[in-house]
């Protein structure tokens, strides 16, 4: 994979650009697609941005969001623009089986692929050009440093400006992780310069929801929550039944696993969802605990140090029981 900064040559005449990103897009995927979308429109390029699935309905303020496409929903329209993209930017995923049905597409397109993500171990033999850079806190901050390395940072305005901060929120929660080092500080200066009003991005991303999901969130963490002291360890595990009953949405279990954190003295959250084809993992953890190698090692996942997530095929009680047998194993949560 070449570096990115080799790519910039290329962007000086106009090409038929495809942005996407991975299934179930979130702030940061979101947001970097758009910011980065609307700067190439800005440089005159053709652009496309296509999520691989339906994304969560507290996205939607973000300028641009009504002309993504929705590859599931708009498979044969997304296919002919794909075929005649001259480039391909994949943004905060690192290899292209994170696009669920997008995948083989993706891979067998011909065209120049391009790689913005953060997450560890890229699949860099996929990839024309790129960065991988596990130390951003986000996507967003690496379209950030994209267009500030093509000397465009003039062409940051403030819709460009609210994707890329609703990124940054999203990815260091709320600022309060420890990607969020000074340089992303410094990003939202800048970004507060050119009119960010970041209390309405907070109010989208935060305050944009319906009852049933606060009555939700109280029932999980009533019903479904399981603190193991002995391994400092939190568990909830949701079956099915619960997302019927409360109706609940693509986006709606969005933060839940970060709740448990709060709790004295755990180091490990672990959030399991019975979905429709799988049961999906989400890990989150404070100190020396991995739980990138956690769910690679277990639970067919990946991520960030402190932060990863896992599949299994398993029911949801053998998914968990297995869960309770592997956390047994690790010595860094005792």
């Amino acid at each position: 994979m070449n570096p990115i900064s080799a790519l910039f040559p290329k962007l000086q005449t106009p090409q038929k650009v495809v942005i996407t990103t991975h299934q179930k897009p979130d702030a940061d995927a979101m947001g970097s697609s758009l910011a980065l979308s609307q700067y190439l429109t800005k440089k005159g390029h053709e652009v496309t941005v296509i999520s691989p699935t339906n994304w969560a309905g507290w996205v939607n303020w973000m300028q641009g969001t009504m002309d993504v496409l929705n590859y599931e929903k708009q498979q044969e329209k997304s296919d002919a623009i794909l075929e005649k993209a001259d480039l391909l930017f994949c943004l905060d995923f690192n290899a292209f089986h994170r696009t669920k049905s997008m995948a083989d597409k993706l891979a067998n397109l011909t065209c120049i692929k391009v790689l913005i993500d953060h997450h560890q171990e890229p699949d860099n033999s996929s990839f024309h050009f790129g960065i991988s850079d596990t130390t951003k806190s986000s996507t967003c901050e690496m379209v950030y440093d994209f267009i500030k390395a093509a000397g465009d940072l003039v062409l940051i305005d403030v819709p460009i400006s609210e994707c890329i901060y609703a990124g940054l929120v999203g990815d260091t929660g709320s600022f309060r992780f420890a990607s969020a080092h000074a340089g992303v500080h410094a990003i939202v200066a800048d970004l507060k310069t050119r009119g960010l009003d970041h209390g309405k991005i907070h109010e989208g991303l935060y305050d944009n929801f319906l009852e049933n999901r606060l009555r939700f969130i109280g029932h999980v963490l009533l019903h479904r929550m399981e603190i193991f002291y002995e391994y400092n360890t939190a568990l909830i595990a949701i079956p099915k039944s619960d997302l019927l009953k409360f109706q609940i949405k693509t986006g709606d279990t969005e933060g839940l696993v970060n709740y448990p954190q709060s709790i004295q003295g755990i180091k490990m959250v672990a959030l399991v969802i019975d979905r429709d084809e799988e049961r999906k993992w989400s890990f989150r953890s404070k100190g020396s605990f991995d739980c990138n190698t956690f769910a690679r090692t277990y639970f067919e996942g990946g991520g960030h140090f402190n932060a990863a997530g896992g599949r299994s095929g398993d029911s949801l009680d053998k998914t968990v029981a297995r869960f309770k047998e592997v956390i047994k194993t690790q010595p860094s949560l005792i």
